[in-house]
């Protein structure tokens, strides 16, 4: 394993040539202080972070993996490839912006436009799975893959989810845990909401396991055991052609 002390005094640059030159698989990272673009376009690695990544950290991902022991900054996963990235913290903004495949889990919250032009072609299917709660414009423009905003915490007090969900969305699903007695959220009439029970959303059971088994305080059966509300496209809405006939 190549380890490497990055500290405030490193550049990114140089942190990225550093794991590009490493000739291991495994890459651990200590002290990172905001380094941009960690891992972009990296394939073949895993790499483990102590501290807080900047911007763009896997943009570009190609098959690595990285797992980060604290918060992360925006663009995280910015038009990935494949590949997988795990935060035992939060994520800033436009957290998975375009990504084409892989998946990103988050045990904490996520800002504004999680999943915004998230794609999926054929066995290429993108999946977000935010353990906590997500800002106002989740999936915007969303044309595939899969979002899931879990509300592991289910607090009252907490605001809840942000405003203007699936704005212009026409492709994918987005699952949203309900907490006992909430309002489903609101949603524009090109969207489609039905509510579903856990148990019976096969689609999202393997991404719950792996939730639970990286976030090992998480309860999977409580997951299951809720009722979630499913956003897709509506098909019969004329929206459906200002961008694509689905």
């Amino acid at each position: 394993m190549t380890e490497i002390n990055a500290g405030i005094k490193m550049d990114f640059g140089e942190l990225n040539e550093k794991i590009r030159e490493s000739t291991d698989r495994e890459i651990s990272i200590k002290g990172c202080t905001g380094q941009r673009y960690i891992a972009s376009g990296l394939s073949g690695k895993k790499i483990e972070i102590d501290g807080i990544p900047g911007n763009a950290l896997g943009s570009y991902l190609d098959g690595s993996s990285i797992t980060v022991r604290g918060n992360v900054q925006d663009a995280t996963g910015d038009t990935m490839n494949c590949g997988e990235i795990v935060i035992h913290g939060n994520a800033g903004d436009a957290t998975g912006y375009a990504m084409r495949g892989g998946s990103i889990y988050i045990k904490g919250n996520t800002g504004y436009r999680a999943g915004i032009h998230m794609k999926a072609y054929k066995e290429q299917q993108p999946a977000l799975i935010i353990g906590g709660e997500a800002g106002s414009f989740l999936g915007e423009y969303q044309a595939g893959g899969i979002i899931a905003v879990l509300d592991i915490e289910q607090k009252a007090e907490r605001r809840g989810n942000g405003t203007f969900i699936a704005t212009g969305m026409h492709g994918g699903k987005i699952y949203m845990r309900l907490r006992t007695g909430a309002k489903v959220p609101e949603v524009p009439p090109y969207v489609k909401l039905t509510l579903g029970h856990g148990k019976d959303l096969a689609e999202i059971r393997p991404y719950l396991e792996k939730f639970c088994s990286y976030f090992g305080d998480v309860n999977l059966g409580s997951l299951i055991e809720s009722d979630y509300a499913v956003l897709e496209p509506n098909k019969d809405h004329p929206y459906k052609q200002t961008y694509c006939l689905n």
